[in-house]
């Protein structure tokens, strides 16, 4: 229920020796022991690994813009694509001019709510065909939200300027609910034939076959509410059928929804026979070479995908039956997240695994041998990407066709990603920026053996897919830019972005958190000396997840007016191994709270901010953190919560199966421990509210339901409290149409601006109603 889009992710360590129920930061100012703590660092390169499978499938497009024919420029190196995208001459290009005196907060930027959301498409879900055409996936919010499958087709006259064709029809939409957060939602069919895809208003699985033939493969709905839900698939052409994740939803009670491995007809009969079923969960089903082997990840309740979980191999008969059912790595309580299986060419099982206490590549060794698994790279870092087990279909990893793996981790010392080359006799090569542009994931081997493509992007320039020649030893060459997120007149100057600087900021037990500071920048204005600037703390959704570094028009929204962002990524996120994702184990609510709180009052210590202007937002997860931190502590002036938990009972009692346990790890069983819930739920303590709060919410979300928003806006109106509230019709978790997005920045704008006292800049911004304005508090 928290994870914000799918978007787009701890076990049994618990966090120092708090056990009391009631929050310990209950109405205080967080006071950090910052003399004895160490200093603020700022690493040189501002770059890091981030959720780049979900950062750039979020990129978002706009249909009050035409489309243009202009192509981006090709055969650029990776180094010299970036600087290009970012760099291009286009309507945002500053001119020089003197520098025009004006508050933080209300200078006039070009990235309005409008640009952001007309600026570019979303990438992702890279595949290749046999005949090394490359498939992706585009989010299109301009057409509300829909998910479009394209070739790759650079010298067809109808390609659009990222030279993509689509490849289903206009009224489908690509996108799966299974899990709700969906993932996987299609694979390319027999030997390139088409794609095969589920279709988000039916749920229906399609064939699309490529002389234009379609082949429904499972059965229509008389109820007008989809029975069955299907991602994750993967072909068993011995059988003529794919075999993949169901969900069956015929009881919709989040208890009563069954999870199983089904096999599914290709003839078009609608047969479906289940193969695996009894657990709670299932994902990943892996066919081997032969056939014979099939290889899953599943789990129970309590658990989540990065908690616990156990890989699986199912010996299956000549008819496709399961035989023997063996498993590989986790289970019994161990207390081990095992993702990600995949079979090498030469029919080797490989998968990710936090042994160690961090995500490794691993691969199975023998079936019989003492050490059945062995690590292929052994480090201190997380090979899972950004944010694993939230959506279906992940894999950081990907087989070339010499037999080497490619795979991908973020460099704790410099924040970027490095792509490492495995090969067969267990030595590798790394590759860094100078090959590469500052983030990648999403790795795709194109069969013939002489490329890579993967998702790439950085803090200042916009992220796209690109084509890498696979070195052969240590010696690579740049890689080249070949499908541009952002359209060429729609890049922005340099000079209005505000780069991500990643910092350590001493927190709560002596602990330390992580973030990224964002300053204010805009080559026109600058402030009146000797004043500080407003500071928009973010925390993410999750919220066992991270945030990312991926240019953000978003973000720069922000700082392009005068603010300065401080996005955290606090106790409980992932990317920096186990034991810190593991800090969050039944503390949700309070170290999560301690460290967005610790952030701000550290940068207002460092001189870096003004004390008096501290506002904090966050969605889903991120905006219970953003309610607890407004009712439990008097650091922040502001705040707005997107879709976000006001009260915990209600959303253990109220959400989808996926995360209808979660909080029994996050918070405590329930109603067992219904004081502890009731302790940290900010809807419970509106009584402790003394501060202005937005509330923005989707009318049909099904994770965090919009009553949690109407019942605290009513709470917090009742006490004379200024607020506001906005319900998007239509929406679900997480804003996909661009009207709503644009709506949704405005309003936050006109808050701050009420609240802090400044003139927003601009006539998209109009003033925003809010309850009780003016009023004694």
């Amino acid at each position: 229920a928290m994870a914000c889009f799918m978007p787009l992710v701890a076990d049994s360590a618990s966090f120092g020796t708090r056990t009391s129920a009631v929050p310990q930061h209950s109405r205080r100012m967080l006071n950090v022991p910052v003399d004895h703590a160490p200093k603020l660092r700022m690493l040189n390169d501002p770059l890091m690994a981030s959720c780049v499978g979900t950062a750039l499938t979020m990129l978002i497009a706009n249909s009050q813009r035409r489309q243009t024919t202009r192509r981006h420029p090709r055969g650029l190196s990776g180094v010299a694509a970036l600087r290009r995208c970012s760099s291009h001459r286009t309507s945002l290009q500053a001119e020089p001019q003197a520098q025009e005196v004006r508050s933080y907060g209300s200078w006039e930027s070009p990235i309005t709510a409008a640009f952001v959301t007309a600026a570019g498409v979303g990438l992702g879900s890279l595949k290749c065909d046999p005949d090394a055409e490359l498939y992706w996936l585009e989010a299109r919010p301009e057409e509300g939200g829909r998910q479009v499958i394209c070739r790759y087709a650079p010298n067809d006259a109808s390609a659009s300027e990222r030279s993509g064709v689509d490849v289903i029809p206009k009224e489908h939409n690509a996108r799966t609910r299974v899990h709700e957060y969906g993932g996987a939602a299609h694979i390319l069919g027999p030997d390139g034939d088409g794609v095969i895809y589920s279709n988000f208003k039916d749920q229906r699985l399609y064939w699309n076959k490529a002389d234009g033939s379609v082949v429904i493969l499972t059965p229509p709905e008389e109820t007008g509410n989809p029975r069955y839900r299907f991602a994750d698939a993967i072909l068993d052409m011995e059988r003529n059928r794919l075999i993949c994740v169901r969900e069956d939803h015929t009881d919709p009670q989040p208890a009563n929804v069954q999870n199983t491995i089904c096999a599914v007809a290709l003839d078009g009969s609608f047969g479906m026979t289940v193969l695996l079923s009894g657990q709670d969960f299932y994902a990943a089903p892996r066919l081997n070479p032969k056939g014979d082997k099939l290889a899953f990840i599943t789990w129970d309740h309590p658990h989540m995908p990065w908690d616990d979980t156990e890989l699986r191999v199912a010996n299956l008969r000549p008819e496709g039956d399961v035989a023997v059912i063996e498993t590989i790595c986790g289970g019994n309580g161990q207390g081990t997240s095992v993702l990600q299986p995949a079979w090498s060419p030469d029919g080797v099982l490989h998968f990710v695994a936090d042994s160690s206490g961090w995500w490794n590549l691993y691969k199975c060794t023998g079936w019989t041998s003492e050490e059945p698994t062995s690590c292929l790279v052994q480090k201190e870092a997380d090979f899972a990407g950004a944010a694993p087990g939230w959506v279906l279909g992940g894999q950081n990893y990907s087989f070339l066709e010499d037999g080497r793996v490619a795979t991908c981790y973020k460099d704790s010392a410099t924040g970027a990603s490095r792509l490492v080359i495995i090969a067969k006799d267990g030595s590798f090569h790394e590759f860094g920026q100078e090959y590469l542009p500052g983030l990648v994931g999403g790795l795709c081997t194109c069969p013939d053996g002489k490329f890579l493509y993967f998702l790439g992007g950085s803090p200042d320039a916009p992220s796209g897919i690109y084509k890498w020649s696979i070195p052969k030893t240590e010696e690579a060459v740049p890689c080249e830019l070949i499908a541009c997120s952002v359209r060429d007149e729609m890049r922005v100057d340099p000079s209005y972005i505000s780069s991500p600087k990643p910092i350590e900021f001493p927190t709560g037990d002596g602990e330390i958190a992580h973030g990224y500071y964002y300053a204010p920048r805009n080559p026109s204005f600058q402030a009146p000396e000797g004043t500080l600037p407003p500071l928009l703390v973010k925390a993410h959704g999750g919220p066992t997840a991270c945030t990312g570094t991926s240019l953000s028009l978003g973000m720069q929204f922000w700082t392009s007016r005068g603010f300065a962002v401080l996005d955290v990524d606090y106790r409980g996120s992932t990317g920096y191994g186990r034991a810190y994702r593991n800090r969050l184990k039944g503390n949700w609510g309070l170290t999560d709270v301690e460290d967005v709180c610790a952030g701000a009052q550290y940068l207002v210590k460092e001189g870096m901010v003004a004390a008096g202007k501290l506002a904090i937002d966050g969605g889903s997860a991120g905006g219970f953190t953003t309610l607890a931190a407004l009712a439990f502590n008097d650091v922040f002036t502001a705040g707005c919560s997107l879709y976000g938990v006001a009260d915990l009972a209600a959303l253990a009692g109220d959400t989808h199966k996926f995360e209808s346990r979660y909080l029994d790890r996050l918070v405590g069983k329930y109603p067992e421990d219904k004081d502890v819930y009731e302790a940290r739920s900010p809807i419970c303590h509106v009584d402790q509210l003394a501060c202005p709060i937005l509330l923005l919410q989707g009318s049909e979300d099904k994770i965090v339901p919009p009553n949690q928003a109407e019942v605290m806006y009513e709470a917090v109106k009742s006490r004379n409290i200024p607020c506001a509230l906005k319900i998007y019709e239509g929406e679900q978790h997480g804003f996909r149409r661009s009207e709503n997005i644009q709506d949704a920045l405005n309003s936050e704008l006109s808050f701050y601006a009420s609240v802090f006292g400044f003139e927003a800049a601009g006539e998209d911004v109009p003033r925003l109603d809010i309850a009780n304005f003016g009023a004694k508090m």
